[in-house]
């Protein structure tokens, strides 16, 4: 996982996630806009997506949203990265399909173990292109049973 599309409207916060990412060996494409970050994501399919909630035009809820309904790009990690850090805010992001949500201001060392542990998560099992994870690849030894009568 190297690739990662950063969809943030404030550049300078865009510069700073480029900026760090970078410097891990990460390449870092970026987009300003809900629908640039659906267009990039279409046809660069990165590694993961870092996406802010608060965007011009379609909010960041609703990228996710039809990015994950998109069976080429449901498979695709999406961190929220947001200034909206309320329960109800975090649980309506992982209800549109964020797979983890940091909120801002944000370390970007704790950033970066964040997009390592998606990493870790992705490569535990093998991903479909429709999202899923064969099961048969992430259980290891023999079966057990719950009730074993």
């Amino acid at each position: 996982m190297k690739h990662v599309l950063a969809v943030e409207d404030d550049k300078d916060i865009l510069k700073l996630i480029a900026h760090n990412l970078e410097r891990e060996g990460y390449e870092v494409t970026g987009a300003t806009t809900g629908e640039d970050g659906i267009d990039a994501a279409r046809s660069e399919k990165p590694d993961l997506i870092l996406l802010d909630l608060m965007l011009p035009g379609i909010d960041g809820l609703e990228v996710c949203r039809r990015l994950k309904a998109d069976p080429d790009t449901a498979h695709i990690p999406v961190i929220m990265v947001t200034a909206k850090g309320e329960d109800a805010d975090v649980v309506t992001g992982f209800e549109h399909g964020a797979d983890d949500y940091v909120t801002k201001p944000f370390s970007p060392k704790v950033l970066i173990a964040r997009i390592r542990a998606a990493q870790k998560r992705r490569g535990r099992g093998q991903v479909t292109r429709n999202g899923m994870v064969k099961t048969s690849d992430v259980v290891r030894g023999p079966s057990r049973r719950l009730l074993d009568w």
